[in-house]
């Protein structure tokens, strides 16, 4: 095998907007903040939830208006 042909893992914090906070290992660095994590994801938890970090949701109801119930 080539020497030095793999990255360097490192000990990294995942930190997501939720709040919760886990270590894991990743070559990308020391810290890393997601939005979405296991806990607050609504394929594990069974509860809707959006993230609309760039207004795209209040734009499509400002365009198109609520649809009726």
């Amino acid at each position: 095998m080539k020497k030095d042909l793999h990255p360097t893992l490192h000990d990294t914090k995942i930190q997501c907007a939720c709040g919760n906070e886990f270590q894991s290992k990743s070559t990308a660095g020391q810290e890393i903040t997601v939005e979405v994590c296991s806990q607050c994801h609504p394929f594990f938890t069974g509860q809707q939830r959006f993230v609309d970090s760039a207004g795209r949701i209040d734009r499509f109801k400002k365009k198109y208006g609520q649809a009726a119930k």
